[in-house]
């Protein structure tokens, strides 16, 4: 097996292995690094650079678009605009070679992925506790 292929094998492995949350702030991770390489390729304007990350980026706001339970309610639905907005400006800012545009949409996604690591420690030190409550009390 030779080098890349061992990679890939490594990076497949590693995103069907890893919780539905890390998954996600994996997804997050990625559409930033594509959101500055694109950002970065507008201040060297190498224009394909850009519009390789760009459009990277573009397909994980669509991925995240398309895994949303939208049957959850309102904050589905408003995450899923959220996506579409920030969608829409990462289409606009490829088109135009806007930094400053880019740069907003870096970070709303950053806020974002951050929220999201804060809210999933917060779900699993609460299910850890309730588990050990419930062992705590099986054990009595």
């Amino acid at each position: 097996m030779n080098m890349a292929r061992a990679y890939q094998a490594y990076q497949t492995n590693q995103v069907n292995t890893v919780s539905q949350e890390k998954l996600v702030t994996m997804l997050y991770d990625g559409a930033l690094k594509f959101i500055m390489q694109g950002i970065n390729g507008i201040e060297e304007n190498n224009l394909e650079k850009k519009n390789t990350n760009f459009i990277k980026a573009q397909k994980i706001i669509a991925e995240l678009m398309g895994n949303l339970n939208r049957d959850v309610g309102e904050i589905a639905d408003n995450l899923f605009s959220l996506y579409e907005f920030m969608y829409s400006k990462l289409v606009e800012a490829n088109v135009n070679k806007d930094v400053k545009l880019a740069k907003e949409v870096y970070t709303l996604l950053s806020d974002l992925r951050n929220t999201w690591v804060e809210a999933s420690k917060k779900v699993q030190n609460h299910n850890y506790a309730t588990n050990q409550h419930i062992l705590n009390l099986k054990a009595e």
